[in-house]
């Protein structure tokens, strides 16, 4: 196989150019096989293989760097530097992640995971270098969609005042570009890079520089008449006229195409854009056939693309996508918005049904929540439906827009907790913190299927700038029984007794039954409490339940600063409460890839783990 020859960066310049086309199929095909069993970012991979073998060809790595946008299309890069053998373990705890990781790599130059942050990082690098007196080459790798967000442009104004080499490459897999506009573009972007063209290009303009008064004018006259000719005939005149030299539209599954259009690139002294077009799951029908399906796959039967484990169950996005539906048909004020992600977050059956109340704003959170804003000051109901991690992006725009004009919009906030195999980056572990340091905010986190739509429900009563912030997975069905009336501000009792009190928030309602039934089998008396709301918290029942209990344990999914055991025990304090409190939540620090299940035992907010610490406290007391 061509693909064991590669077991450093820069091998792949061992293979012969005409063993290139057999060594893409290799990488697909190896790629469809580990992926199938280990799940992650297929599509984007296999439309990106061609591609990264041209980058690696054109470069040296680790001495020349690339930055990949989020990131979950450098599978092809981590097995051109030598880590096939760590695909057995992709995403998987301890194993090597999904995403490019520094301390995994030296080749992998910077860590990412979220969208539009490749050309600042980049700029960055590039600056360094200079600064540093270095010589490498820095690229940037960007998705088309990547570029929607807000950030990449901040960063383009600022690469346009360049005066030194910075490549970006567009990875563009869903624009469409006509035959006679990309045969022109081709044949004048040969032109234009062409070593002679770039060479007496130079040559004429530092001659006309010395020509005294005349000079300057003359250069200024050419580059207005070249500009002008290139509005009528040429792609991407955007960029050109921030002062980024553009080359493209480029096949992105030419190698040697490419290697060409990259080493002419390198000669550029200035930012350069390269236009590259690839086709999404390209090498596997399914993917093709169903790139979104393929974005994040979980485990697949290859000849049918089809789940290894179909779900049985409805998950939390499950009943949030039927609430909504519902509640869009009763009420005509509510509308739905989401940054790029209508399937994953539930939406996609809103769109369908009401279009016209439907805005997905591509990857730009912090245009979501300020445009949910402005919906809200215009008398609509916006609920914005985004995943934890990514809602920290719009932070800002939640405190400046919405909280301090006090404006009703509900955040639904998916992903939660721990979400597992996409690591660091993902984790939706700090949302209780960075939302209930905000004033006018309001939080919940329902324990099972039914008050999550009940708390939609009240959130769009309330009026008020409310989230709702709910995990990955099955929906908790048990405790049906217990559905008390929402009230503002108030938890719901679900077992009453005395010695122990476990005071849970969301999710972890439903590992508090399971700890409190390993208590009651070793004697100990346990009274369990949905805290419902996070900010505010319910001090009533807290002075209530110190007087019955010894010792008060919070659970939550969210990390230690800022949550709700925090703000339990600055209310104790205040109060001069001398009853033990044991804060069960996630250590303040980020938490690495993995199966969910195993991640909380490793953080100790499983079962088992939450047992031993009670008991421990307990009889110390």
């Amino acid at each position: 196989m061509l693909l064991e020859q590669i077991e450093q960066a820069n091998d792949i310049k061992k293979i012969a150019p005409a063993d290139y086309e057999n060594l893409a199929a290799e990488i697909r095909e190896f790629l469809i096989q580990k992926i199938s069993v280990t799940g992650g970012h297929l599509g984007s991979n296999l439309g990106a293989v061609e591609l990264t073998m041209a980058l690696h060809l054109s470069l040296n790595l680790p001495e020349d760097k690339i930055i990949w946008d989020v990131g979950h299309q450098s599978y092809t890069h981590k097995l051109l530097t030598g880590r096939r053998d760590g695909f057995e373990t992709l995403r998987k705890y301890g194993g090597m992640s999904g995403f490019p990781k520094r301390k995994e790599s030296p080749c992998d130059s910077f860590d990412t995971g979220h969208s539009s942050t490749s050309i600042s990082a980049g700029l960055g690098l590039v600056k360094a270098r200079d600064i540093l007196g270095q010589k490498s080459t820095v690229v940037s790798v960007i998705g088309d969609g990547a570029l929607t967000g807000g950030m990449a442009y901040e960063a383009l104004n600022n690469a346009s005042r360049l005066e030194t080499n910075f490549i970006i490459v567009l990875n563009d897999n869903n624009m469409s570009i006509s035959e006679n506009v990309g045969g022109v573009s081709k044949y004048l972007n040969n032109i234009r890079t062409a070593n002679n063209y770039l060479d007496l290009k130079e040559g004429i303009y530092n001659r006309l520089q010395e020509v005294p008064r005349y000079g300057k004018a003359v250069i200024q006259g050419i580059r207005r008449a070249k500009s002008s000719f290139k509005q009528l005939v040429i792609p991407g005149m955007f960029f050109e006229d921030m002062g980024i030299t553009y080359l493209g539209p480029v096949n992105g599954h030419d190698i040697e195409g490419m290697v060409r259009v990259f080493r002419e690139a390198k000669r550029c002294k200035n930012a350069v854009l390269v236009h590259v077009l690839t086709e999404k799951g390209k090498g596997y029908e399914p993917a093709e056939r169903h790139p979104a399906r393929f974005h994040g796959a979980e485990p697949f039967e290859i000849a049918t693309g089809l789940p290894s484990k179909p779900r049985t169950t409805p998950n939390y996005t499950d009943i949030f996508s039927t609430v909504m539906c519902k509640l869009g048909a009763r009420d005509e004020k509510i509308v739905a918005i989401t940054a790029a992600m209508p399937d994953g977050t539930g939406l996609k059956r809103f769109r369908n049904m009401y279009p016209d109340r439907f805005f997905d704003v591509g990857i730009a959170e912090e245009h979501a929540v300020t445009f949910a804003a402005g919906l809200a000051a215009g008398g609509l109901k916006p609920i914005v439906a985004i995943y934890s991690s990514f809602l920290q992006r719009a932070y800002d725009q939640i405190v400046h827009d919405v909280c301090i004009q006090n404006l009703p919009v509900v955040f639904a906030i998916d992903r939660a907790g721990l979400v597992g195999s996409d690591g660091e980056t993902h984790q939706g572990i700090f949302d209780l913190s960075y939302l209930s340091s905000i004033p006018n905010m309001h939080i919940m986190a329902p324990k099972n299927k039914w008050e999550l739509s009940d708390m939609l429900k009240f959130a769009l009563e309330l009026g008020v700038p409310t989230a709702i912030r709910y995990p990955r997975g099955e929906a908790y069905s048990g405790l049906k029984e217990y559905r008390a009336p929402m009230e503002y501000g108030r938890a719901e009792y679900i077992y009453e007794e005395e010695d122990i009190v476990l005071l849970a928030v969301g999710s972890m309602v439903k590992t508090a039954v399971a700890v409190r039934e390993q208590l009651k089998e070793k004697g100990y008396s346990c009274s369990l409490v949905n805290a419902r709301f996070v900010k505010p918290i319910d001090e009533e029942m807290i002075c209530g339940v110190l007087k019955e209990h010894k010792l008060l344990v919070t659970l939550e999914e969210n990390v230690a600063s800022g949550g709700y055991g925090e703000k339990v025990r600055e209310f104790m304090d205040r109060i001069g409460a001398d009853s033990e409190l044991l804060t069960i939540c996630i250590p303040d620090e980020y938490v690495e890839h993995g199966n969910v299940e195993l991640l909380r035992r490793e953080v100790g907010i499983d079962e088992e783990s939450i047992v031993k610490r009670i008991i421990t406290e307990y009889v110390s007391l």
